[in-house]
């Protein structure tokens, strides 16, 4: 005979309480269990463990520390996937977002495989071809980009989005995508910006993600011309990036640059020499040094480190 259902209720209330050791083995063992896999996250970030080693480990031990991976926490600790691009390979892949990488079926974890292995060739394609040229105020990075737009057409050279107004002779989606700043708060929030920064405490300026990668997947090369800040950025967001930083011969003539070319007074000089001196101690976070000595040399050496060959000499 079954027993009534308030009988097994007042049954189970007297039943001990799980022994307060028992319970704080629990909670450690709860936080050993989140900081292995905060570990394997970020030695996927790092690039130190492979995405495919991470859902092999998964796949052989479903209760281990891979297999409990989240797919939604493993895909967004991989190098370049942002949320936009993790809510698109959850749709393609038909995988909800609810599942643990130990959890999938067989033909989820077949379908994820084959997307990460056409992802990692997808970057190794694009190794040398995205080059990041940055450099202190006046060094001449913009006529280093502009010589290389004009003798190089096989590069592609970003435009940036700004908020601040065209001066004249600028046209738009040429030189810089004028937007207002509801429309950059928007570009931010929807991750369609690659990196951005406010630039001398006044205006903003971002690098649409959307034209370089479309560049990238046809094979073009792509130069940014961009700050230090969005440098960082960039490696963070795109690791498979070349940074080239851009020198002036010396000191003194960054200087003589700056003043020379007169388009700020005396205090703006002197606070762009200031940053310009934390600009130039950050050189060595970059894989590359050019000097600018000479615009066409400086130019080459750029393009040589893309592996892009120059156009053919007009007569």
């Amino acid at each position: 005979m079954a027993e009534p259902a308030h009988e097994s209720s007042r049954e189970a209330s007297r039943r001990p309480a799980p022994p307060e050791v028992d319970r704080a083995a629990a909670s450690q063992a709860a936080v050993a269990a989140r900081r292995a896999r905060a570990a394997v996250k970020a030695a996927i970030a790092s690039r130190e463990l492979s995405p495919l080693t991470v859902l092999d480990r998964a796949t052989a031990e479903p209760d281990g520390v891979e297999g409990r991976l989240r797919v939604t926490e493993f895909l967004l600790s991989v190098p370049a996937i942002g949320t936009t691009k993790m809510q698109e390979a959850l749709g393609r892949l038909q995988i909800s977002p609810a599942k643990r990488l130990g959890g999938l079926g067989r033909h989820q974890r077949l379908r994820l495989r084959d997307y990460l292995i056409e992802r990692e060739g997808k970057v190794e394609r694009r190794r040398n071809r995205l080059v990041v040229l940055a450099g202190p105020t006046a060094v001449g990075k913009g006529t280093v980009s502009t010589y290389i737009r004009e003798h190089y057409p096989e590069v592609l050279l970003s435009v940036s989005a700004t908020t601040r107004a065209p001066r004249p002779g600028e046209v738009d989606g040429v030189h810089y995508y004028f937007v207002d700043d509801a429309e950059f708060d928007r570009m931010i929030r929807d991750g369609e910006l690659l990196e951005h920064a406010t630039v001398h405490n006044s205006y903003r300026y971002g690098t649409p993600r959307g034209p370089i990668e479309h560049a990238l997947d046809e094979g073009r090369s792509v130069l940014l011309e961009i700050d230090l800040q969005g440098a960082r950025q960039v490696r963070e967001s795109m690791p498979e990036a070349r940074l080239i930083f851009l020198l002036p011969p010396t000191w003194e003539e960054l200087v003589r640059r700056l003043i020379g070319r007169g388009t700020e007074d005396s205090a703006e000089q002197q606070r762009r020499l200031e940053t310009a001196k934390v600009e130039l101690a950050a050189q060595d976070e970059f894989d590359h040094k050019v000097v600018n000595h000479d615009v066409a040399e400086a130019a080459r050496e750029v393009v040589d480190l893309m592996k892009v060959r120059a156009a053919p000499s007009r007569p």
